[in-house]
């Protein structure tokens, strides 16, 4: 009898070793995915990348994948470990519309944790190409929420029928929501850099008004040259009516093609010359 209870206290010591030992792992992955959002601001890949790293060594699983959800469509942003065949396909294909049977579809419809248990063994809407070029089995599909809006999802794989634990599932269900605040905050704070480039491209117009009093050309480079930069644009032009005609009095950055031109074109304001003027610079 005494064998017996110290045969079951060995057993409770190990187990609670291996449960501390699990914890202290997490943690640390978790640290770590952490460190990345923070020294990260402004860029989801190195965050993405960390929590696929972190979510398939702690979960033991093969590989792992993350979509972001364009409607009804998926967009796949990052990938670890991906057997190469599947990941030749996420490449060719990053925007794919699963098929109404597909996990992601079912995700995207009921925003729950899905796990199955082997892929194999599911009719070929569900498994898709994953059984065939990835040879997974076991896949755990982790929702990725923002006031319950489906922001993405991370999905990681086994390649045997081995199901996730609830302790994995919660793991991979930290980093979704994880996931959620660093694209929050890279929103936000592109918007922030996006505001204060505008105001910044205003007070240099305006600063240059200022400074040219009865001067156009520079006023008008420089709004020019900000509106093309702020909205991403490679050339610009700014035309002057002049009754019947319009008449170029800036560009910026104009190709060669168009710059051989005379400087102050004029043409008609009817609609089949401002067409021209379109398609010819």
């Amino acid at each position: 009898m005494a064998q017996e209870t110290a045969t079951d206290l060995e057993c409770r010591l190990a187990q609670a070793q291996r449960e501390l030992s699990e914890a202290r792992e997490q943690l640390a992955a978790t640290s770590e995915v952490l460190r990345v959002i923070s020294s990260s601001p402004g860029d989801l890949k190195p965050v993405f990348d960390a929590m696929l790293a972190n979510a398939t060594r702690i979960c033991e699983a093969e590989f792992g994948t993350l979509v972001l959800y364009e409607g009804d469509a998926c967009r796949h942003v990052a990938g670890h470990s991906a057997p190469p065949a599947y990941a030749e396909l996420r490449l060719r294909e990053p925007l794919f519309c699963p098929s109404p049977e597909h996990p992601l579809t079912q995700v995207l419809k009921v925003k729950e944790v899905l796990q199955i248990a082997d892929l194999s063994a599911e009719p070929e809407g569900v498994r898709g190409r994953l059984a065939d070029l990835a040879s997974a089995r076991t896949l755990l599909v982790v929702p990725m929420l923002k006031e319950n809006e489906l922001v993405g999802a991370i999905s990681i794989f086994r390649q045997e029928v081995e199901p996730f634990t609830d302790k994995q599932i919660a793991l991979v269900t930290n980093f979704a929501a994880q996931a959620v605040i660093a694209i929050e905050n890279t929103r936000l704070l592109n918007e922030l850099r996006e505001s204060l480039e505008r105001q910044t491209a205003t007070s240099e117009v305006l600063r240059i008004i200022s400074s040219s009093p009865g001067e156009l050309e520079p006023v008008f480079e420089a709004m020019l040259q900000n509106a093309a930069r702020l909205c991403e644009a490679k050339f610009g032009t700014l035309y002057l009516c002049e009754g019947d005609a319009l008449r170029i009095v800036a560009a910026y950055n104009v190709p060669n093609r168009c710059s051989s031109r005379p400087p102050q074109p004029t043409c008609s304001r009817s609609s089949a010359a401002r067409r021209s003027i379109c398609r010819g610079c």
